[in-house]
C-alpha cells in the first residue's frame, strides 16, 4: 500500500481525473474508479496528499454501501484487487484498499444534498433570505440548529475547478426531469435519515451530506462516494451547541486553516505544513473507527 497522488495505467485508458478520483475504463459497461490521496478545499487541489485519505475514503463508502444495500442497488462489482482484471495485477500496491470495479452508469446532472441542520452555504443562504434553497424556514434559528425536518437541497455539478451552485426544486426537475427528482429526493432522505440514526448512536452528528446517483438504463444506482469525510460534515454529538460553528470530523479542519492563512481560494494553495497533514488525516481515521467500530491498519 503506497501513498498516492496520482496514477498512470497504461493498460486502461484515463476517463477522468477528478479532484481526487482518477476514473479507467476497463471495457464499454465497467470502469475502475481509483481514491487517490490528493485534498481538495474551496474546489482548489492542495500541493500535498493527505497521506491514505483515499483508502479511509474508499473503505468507509463500502461500509455505507453495504449498509445500504437494501434500500438501493450500487454501481458497485468488484472492491479487492484480486478479484481485478491481470493487467492491473503491477498496480495492485498503488491500487490496494483504495480503489473499485463499477458498472458503468450515467451521473444525473444535479449534486443530492440533504441538509439536517443549518450550517455552511445553508447558514449563509438563510441569514441572507431567511431560507435555504427556497425552502422557507422559521425565522429564529440559529448556527448549527437542526431543522425542523431534514432538507433535500440539489446543486448543480460544476467542472473541476468551479464552485457547485444551490437550485431549486424546480430548477432540479428542468435538469433531470420531475420523476427522476423525486424519486431521488425520496432515496437520499431515506439514506439520511438512516445513516443519522446509526451515526447518532456512534456519537456522529450528520449535519449535511451529498449523495451521487446514477442511471445504468433504467436502474437508479448509488455511485461514487457515500457519507465520507470529503462529501458529509460530521460533528461530535458531545458538546453540540447550537448557535455557532461546531468541530467536526471532516476537512471543515483544514478550510478553517487555509481561511486563517488569508488565501483567497484561488490557486495555488498555501503548503500545507506537517502538523496540519497529520491533524487532517488524524480527523478523517476517527470518522472511521468511529462509524466502523473497526481500526484501519495503514502503513
Amino acid at each position: 500500500m503506497h501513498i498516492v497522488s496520482q496514477t498512470t495505467i497504461k493498460e486502461y485508458p484515463l476517463v477522468s481525473r477528478g479532484k481526487v478520483r482518477d476514473i479507467y475504463e476497463i471495457d464499454p459497461s465497467t470502469l475502475l474508479i481509483v481514491t487517490t490521496d490528493r485534498m481538495s478545499a474551496f474546489d482548489v487541489i492542495m500541493n500535498e496528499p493527505i497521506p491514505y485519505k483515499g483508502v479511509i475514503l474508499n473503505q468507509i463508502t463500502l461500509f455505507w454501501m453495504h449498509r445500504f444495500s437494501s434500500i438501493i442497488a450500487n454501481h458497485l462489482l468488484a472492491t479487492e484487487i484480486h478479484d481485478f482484471p491481470k493487467p492491473l495485477a503491477p498496480y495492485a500496491d498503488e491500487l490496494e484498499g483504495r480503489s473499485v470495479l463499477v458498472k458503468k452508469a450515467k451521473p444525473l446532472p444535479i449534486e443530492c444534498i440533504v441538509r439536517g441542520y443549518i450550517t455552511g452555504s445553508g447558514w449563509k443562504d438563510y441569514q441572507r433570505s431567511g431560507k435555504v434553497c427556497g425552502y422557507e424556514l422559521p425565522s429564529d434559528l440559529k448556527e448549527s440548529q437542526n431543522l425542523p425536518k431534514p432538507l433535500f437541497t440539489p446543486s448543480t455539478k460544476a467542472q473541476l475547478g468551479e464552485h457547485d451552485e444551490n437550485i431549486t426544486m424546480g430548477e432540479a426537475r428542468e435538469l433531470t426531469g420531475e420523476g427522476l427528482v423525486k424519486k431521488v429526493e425520496e432515496v437520499a432522505l431515506t439514506l439520511y435519515d438512516q445513516a443519522s440514526a446509526y451515526a447518532r448512536e456512534r456519537d456522529i452528528l450528520i449535519a449535511d451530506t451529498k449523495f451521487e446517483f446514477g442511471l445504468q438504463g433504467k436502474e437508479l444506482l448509488l455511485i461514487d462516494e457515500v457519507l465520507t469525510p470529503d462529501s458529509s460534515r460530521f460533528w461530535p454529538a458531545q458538546g453540540y451547541e447550537p448557535g455557532k460553528g461546531q468541530p467536526s470530523f471532516d476537512k471543515q479542519y483544514l478550510r478553517d486553516w487555509l481561511a486563517g492563512t488569508g488565501w483567497d481560494t484561488t490557486p495555488p494553495a498555501p503548503t500545507l505544513p506537517d502538523t496540519v497533514i497529520a491533524k487532517t488525516q488524524e480527523k478523517y481515521l476517527e470518522a472511521y473507527r468511529l462509524l466502523t467500530g473497526q481500526e484501519l491498519e495503514l502503513p
